[in-house]
């Protein structure tokens, strides 16, 4: 049999497929639950490339490609085709290529590091050059990017879910911690990625996990919110009906006991539930634990409302931004599509109510993974690498660099303060207007929603999923002066440390997948000595 695997390389985990290039077949699925360069977002793992080496990162990404290529239980000998989608920064961490010109922006700020701006257009090399375990002849097709800031899976977005060939107005995003947006309006696009932070796939809550066997994606109203569970195939089923004040199991569901944590979804839900049931009120609980309880002991809190928010706001603005750069009225706005994890599992309406959704679209789609799907495409056909590079030279598009635009700044600030300070919609608008800025519509249209998958990857293969949950590559570090306190250990928020003593001193092992990264450093501020220094930390076995 010859094989084809294709690879989603995401900032929050890694999904690939197992093909038989006989028949295109998908034949089994293998994911990550987390994302083995430390750090919970796409700019803590273009930091760690940075500050501490992009050689080290792109090993820590390939040991677990090899990981999971294993979990697919096909001969890498007979591996013919691999093809693999991301964004810009996974993309050239996967390929262990010049990743400084994403990091600063204009020609003279590149020039005065003597960084060269790099292409990245569609390619195709041999796999084995950048380090997967699979037959020396097997290919490996790389999509292009649109522009520098507008990376593949962004294309793939935008592809397929149909973007490109609508005629209406319409909105697109990927929901996950590196939200890419695109609005289509006429033949012009207008293109954004809003930093909406890991509450978004379930992470920065206290119970929370990325969509896996196990996790609450949902909560239906049935007199009591039902809870829904995802199962072995990663489709969500009835769990318990609780009372979302006191946990109270009203009635037993198929999932009663099965429940490990809550998805971002899951949060969304809960919240949406909450702002219905006035149970939460941005941003605090008002039951009498300031807790939101749902089955199996798993529980919202006030910080995990916080955390959320904070994503809830930074995609409104986004989306916000979008339609002012565009030069539309929320009401001219026909059609949304949401792609990704996040964007499957959520329900739409509910995803709409907390501002994830903006509330005037008439029809609201649900169409899975689209980064997977193209890398699929591409190992099916090897010819689509061609057609993509055609495709992304000849969209004309317009992208807005959120981190520095006023208008994106000034939305931001104005949602910060309605999620967060709990300031009225009327004052929101209000200082807006001041700014020559519509309003945000006070109502809903009732959107139409079509669920076109019922989970984000549809097609898991005879073999099914397999899931890699503990990465397992560790870093370590033996600092000079360590006197073996703990206190690195006790401090970190993920647990993600562990200090053993030898015949040379303390040494300090980091579990890369747990931890936050460059974004955190709770481990260096907290050493007594200063001696703590994450950048030193090696890979180790």
């Amino acid at each position: 049999m010859r094989y084809g695997i294709s690879i989603d390389v995401g900032t929050s985990g890694t999904r690939m497929h197992a093909l038989d290039l006989s028949d295109g077949r998908i034949l089994g699925t293998a994911i990550t639950v987390r994302h083995p360069i430390p750090g919970s977002n796409v700019m803590d793992h273009l930091t760690f490339c940075i500050e501490v080496g992009t050689d080290l990162a792109h090993r820590l990404i390939i040991d677990t490609a090899n990981r999971l290529i294993d979990l697919l239980r096909i001969d890498r000998g007979k591996v013919e085709r691999v093809a693999i989608c991301g964004n810009p920064i996974q993309l050239s961490i996967f390929q262990n290529m010049e990743i400084r010109d994403l990091a600063f922006a204009g020609e003279r700020a590149l020039k005065v590091r003597g960084v060269e701006p790099q292409r990245r257009d569609a390619k195709v090399i041999k796999a084995v050059e950048v380090g997967l375990d699979v037959s020396p002849e097997a290919d490996l097709y790389v999509p292009p990017a649109i522009k520098h800031e507008i990376g593949a899976d962004a294309l793939a977005m935008m592809l397929k879910s149909g973007l490109l060939d609508r005629k209406e107005n319409c909105l697109v995003t990927d929901y996950g911690t590196n939200a890419e947006m695109a609005l289509k309006v006429g033949d012009m696009i207008y293109t954004g990625s809003a930093a909406a932070g890991p509450a978004i796939e379930g992470q920065h809550i206290k119970m929370g996990m990325l969509a896996a066997p196990g996790a609450i994606s949902d909560l239906e109203y049935d007199f009591s919110w039902r809870c829904k569970v995802l199962d072995d195939a990663i489709l969500p089923q009835d769990g318990d009906l609780v009372d979302l004040n006191t946990g109270a199991v009203n009635e037993e569901g198929p999932m009663h006991g099965k429940a490990r944590g809550v998805t971002g979804t899951g949060v969304i839900a809960a919240i949406a539930a909450g702002m219905e049931t006035n149970l939460v009120r941005p941003p605090k609980i008002t039951t009498t634990d300031h807790l939101l309880h749902l089955q199996d002991g798993i529980t919202i809190t006030e910080h995990d409302v916080l955390e959320a928010t904070k994503t809830f706001g930074a995609m409104r603005a986004g989306h916000f931004t979008l339609l002012e750069h565009a030069g539309i009225r929320f009401d001219e706005l026909d059609s949304m599509y949401m792609s990704g994890a996040s964007g499957t599992y959520v329900d739409a309406l509910k995803a709409q109510k907390v501002g994830l959704v903006p509330p005037t679209p008439h029809t609201i789609y649900q169409v899975g993974n689209t980064s997977l799907a193209m890398a699929t495409d591409m190992v099916r056909d090897p010819e689509w690498i061609d057609r993509l590079q055609d495709i992304a030279k000849g969209i004309r598009s317009n992208h807005v660099m959120f981190a520095t635009d006023s208008v994106f700044e000034s939305i931001f600030i104005q949602e910060l303060a309605y999620w967060q300070e709990g300031m009225p919609l009327e004052a929101y608008n209000m200082m807006l207007g001041t700014m020559g800025i519509q309003e945000l519509p006070k109502g809903f249209r009732k959107a139409t929603v079509r669920k076109l998958v019922q989970r984000d990857i549809p097609v898991l293969g005879d073999q099914g999923l397999s899931i890699l949950r503990d990465i397992g590559i560790i870093l370590h570090g033996r600092f000079e002066g360590c006197t073996g306190c703990h206190k690195c250990l006790k401090d970190c928020p993920e647990r993600a440390i562990t200090i053993e003593k030898g015949a040379a001193g303390f040494e300090i092992s980091v579990a890369s997948d747990l931890c936050n990264g460059t974004a955190c450093l709770r481990c260096e501020r907290i050493c007594p000595d200063k001696v703590f220094n994450f950048r030193k930390l090696q890979l180790g076995n």
